[in-house]
């Protein structure tokens, strides 16, 4: 496009053009002291009211204002303070600390401190409970879990090592090796006896089956202390085949419910086998 060229306006942008010259011819002519008049001001617009609340106001009447009574806040009842007394749950003076000792909370009883005589008569207790509940006739005796809930080993361990005593007392010589050897039996015994009725898929405790082993030696060693203050064979045969019943009968019922039906034998024979060898011991020791 070259300068000669010319781009034709509008008409309204031609006629604000000649209003702008005829307003600067004018004023020229006028002179600088003359003053042009104002331009008429625009006319007024309606306004929009604005509210600073973001909500309309409502025609409902204002809600009453709330009672004294509403306002008032209700104090919380006092923290009672703890019962005194003893809460150690035995022997304590208070009825209260006997309560809780009875119901089960509380901090249990420290047995460390508590005197010797005391222990070895809990132990006591617990290991006649237990032979009563194994050895002598009675209704636990269907239900092995019940019967040796509360197993022990202290009463297995004296039975076994009262029977060696007994059987090393009988000997005329070599006192210490038929106690030792004994004592091994019962002990190495128990254990093979307590796995294989484990690996025959038993559902018993490993130390709850040795608790029972031992607590049925109680017979055997009844008919040991017999043997030894009598010395006569048939004597001896007649009081070794009774014990030796007795010890099979107590241990019938716990290592029959501890395996399936058809692994029963497998589990009862190497029992059997064991009281028999031991009553073998009884009978040859002179």
């Amino acid at each position: 496009m070259s300068h000669n060229d010319t781009v034709p306006l509008y008409q309204s942008s031609q006629s604000d053009i000649d209003e702008i010259e005829n307003m600067m011819s004018e004023g020229f002519q006028s002179g600088p002291g003359t003053v042009l008049p104002a331009r008429p001001p625009s006319p007024i617009r309606p306004s929009i009211p604005v509210t600073s609340s973001p909500f309309v106001q409502s025609n409902l009447p204002p809600l009453p204002p709330p009672s004294s009574a509403a306002q008032k806040v209700t104090p919380a009842p006092p923290v009672p303070p703890p019962p005194s007394g003893n809460f150690s749950g035995g022997g304590g003076s208070s009825e209260g600390g006997k309560g809780i000792g009875g119901s089960g909370f509380g901090s249990p009883p420290n047995t460390l401190t508590e005197p010797v005589w005391d222990t070895v008569k809990r132990d006591l207790t617990r290991i006649v409970s237990n032979l009563k509940l194994v050895v002598f006739p009675n209704p636990n005796r269907e239900d092995p879990g019940k019967a040796l809930r509360d197993w022990d080993l202290w009463g297995p361990f004296f039975f076994i090592v009262f029977l060696g005593l007994t059987l090393s007392w009988s000997a005329s010589v070599k006192k210490s090796e038929v106690f030792a050897v004994a004592f091994a039996l019962l002990a190495a015994g128990a254990v093979i006896l307590t796995l294989n009725v484990l690996l025959l898929g038993g559902h018993i405790i490993f130390f709850q089956s040795l608790s029972l082993l031992g607590y049925c030696l109680f017979p055997l060693d009844v008919g040991a202390v017999i043997c030894m203050l009598k010395d006569n064979v048939i004597l001896k045969m007649i009081v070794v085949c009774v014990t030796l019943a007795w010890s099979s009968w107590a241990a019938y019922p716990f290592m029959s419910a501890a395996v399936n039906p058809r692994r029963k034998a497998l589990a009862l024979y190497p029992v059997f086998l064991m009281y028999v060898s031991v009553g073998f011991l009884i009978i040859a020791i002179d």
